[in-house]
């Protein structure tokens, strides 16, 4: 038994205390979005978003929803098509580069939005000219957002894995390079993957400002229309938003134990 492990006692009260910090604002907002005017307790706001009455009021955030959901789509493929290979790419025939590759990756994270923003605006002024000014063209600027977050999960399932023992087997086994990816590689960091997946669309489902000052209607811009007409709309999305993201957190842990216990 290691002596400075915490006892059972202390342990307790760190979760406790760790659940009530995520717990109370959840519960908070629940009860906001059911508690009537005369004190009583109902579900008609949440039975209200199938109302057709509540269309019109609904449409901006139905909208920024769908194009949230795509910018998503386009920037989980940005990372699993264009981040993950790359990586794998550095670490196998390039290890020298991988420091300066790890800065590049890590800095956007240092950057305020404000401030990336102002040097994306004349890039997207001509991308507006070129692809147009669609919502799904946020996928750039959320590809290098959550750089970072993906960046780390995937390499620390990297770290874990000897790529190289691997992939020169498969290759002495007359394997290509895109066999040893898909095949080999990526079975292997399926954890990291599945976590940079998660981790990126929860960042663009959540992400404000960077929509905001380019004037693309997603997610939480919708929200900030609808609150000025329904406060109750947007904290009832919010709390579908953090349990969809808790499903998919379920789904990977998931995934991955069952990734375990195939190694086993």
């Amino acid at each position: 038994m290691n002596p400075l492990a915490p006892s059972r006692v202390t342990r307790s009260v760190i979760g406790v205390l760790v659940g009530a910090f995520f717990a109370i604002p959840l519960l908070a907002t629940l009860l906001y979005t059911v508690r009537m005017p005369d004190g009583t307790y109902s579900l008609a706001r949440w039975a209200g978003l199938f109302d057709p009455g509540m269309a019109a009021t609904l449409k901006p955030i139905w909208t920024g929803l769908g194009n949230s959901l795509l910018l998503a789509i386009i920037t989980v493929a940005i990372v699993l098509l264009i981040l993950a290979p790359t990586m794998i790419l550095v670490n196998l025939r390039f290890p020298k580069l991988r420091p300066a590759f790890e800065f590049a990756a890590l800095l956007p994270i240092s950057i305020p939005a404000i401030v990336l923003v102002v040097g994306l605006a004349p890039i997207y002024l001509q991308i507006g000219r070129t692809l147009g000014t669609g919502a799904w063209t946020l996928a750039f600027a959320y590809g290098i957002t959550v750089l970072p977050f993906a960046y780390r999960s995937i390499q620390a399932s990297i770290d874990a894995v000897d790529m190289r023992t691997l992939a020169e087997a498969a290759r002495s086994l007359g394997a290509d390079w895109p066999t040893v990816v898909l095949k080999v590689l990526a079975p292997n960091l399926r954890q990291g993957l599945l976590a940079a997946s998660l981790i990126s669309v929860a960042v663009v489902l959540g992400e404000f400002t960077i929509a905001s000052l380019l004037n693309r209607q997603v997610f939480q811009t919708a929200m900030v229309v609808v609150q000025k007409q329904d406060g109750y709309l947007p904290a009832i999305f919010t709390l579908l938003a953090l349990l969809f993201c808790f499903v998919l957190l379920l789904v990977i842990g998931r995934a991955a134990r069952g990734t375990r216990k195939a190694r086993s």
